[in-house]
């Protein structure tokens, strides 16, 4: 067969990265924050993943699971092999819970789709941006709910922290409940706070917590 020749230039097309238009080729040229999702195949866990890319390799990895035992001790693993890997390597090497490597194959596709949070953030952000996530307290945010058609329902912890008591009315509804922040509370601690004071300072409540007819513990009653 002769040969024909191409002609026109196909070029990748170019993607939001740090404020800037790049035409990706290798992943060197792959950098933002972002996130990815991933759930181990009998759905008995979760993780979202938080990495920092900087021209291909991950600075900053930040790993959140719930649900599974042994997740934790992969994340903990995981927070160790990630960072200093490019992407690519990240991709392929195996983060031990089904779960991390699922959040790492979805994060892959966020960055290479240029779909991370940092695409229009000029320079991207910082090597410690990941954190914020978790605010103050530095502590994942956790939602804990449980119901039952006969009992109804029971909030273990919310963004605000872990629910101690919780507010019904008259009819028996929740009007509200009283948490405490678990991560202020125990930084006040390190810093030599009498952990009575402490959980006292660090409680709080939310809705129309003094208007309640009674209160209950949601773990006990």
């Amino acid at each position: 067969m002769c040969c024909v020749r191409k002609g026109a230039l196909h070029d990748p097309a170019p993607i939001p990265e740090e404020g800037k238009w790049v035409k990706a080729k290798q992943i060197g040229d792959i950098s933002g924050l972002s996130h990815g999702v991933g759930r181990c195949a009998p759905q008995q866990g979760a993780c979202k993943l938080t990495l920092n890319i900087k021209e291909g390799i991950i600075e900053e990895a930040l790993v959140e699971v719930i649900g599974c035992s042994g997740m934790t001790h992969s994340a903990a693993m995981a927070a160790e092999i990630l960072p200093g890997k490019t992407l690519l390597e990240a991709l392929n090497t195996d983060l031990v819970c089904d779960a991390i490597n699922v959040a790492m194959r979805e994060i892959f596709l966020q960055f290479v789709y240029g779909r991370s949070q940092s695409a229009f953030s000029e320079n991207g952000l910082p090597v410690g941006a990941g954190m914020e996530d978790l605010g103050k307290g530095l502590r994942s945010q956790v939602g804990t709910m449980y119901g039952t058609k006969a009992k109804g329902a029971r909030y273990l912890e919310l963004t605000e922290g872990y629910v101690s008591r919780l507010a019904l009315d008259e009819n028996d509804e929740i009007i509200g409940y009283e948490y405490v922040s678990l991560g202020k509370m125990m930084d006040a601690i390190k810093k030599g706070m009498e952990p009575n004071e402490a959980y006292k300072k660090f409680t709080g409540t939310y809705g129309r917590f003094n208007e309640a007819a009674r209160y209950i513990d949601p773990r006990k009653e």
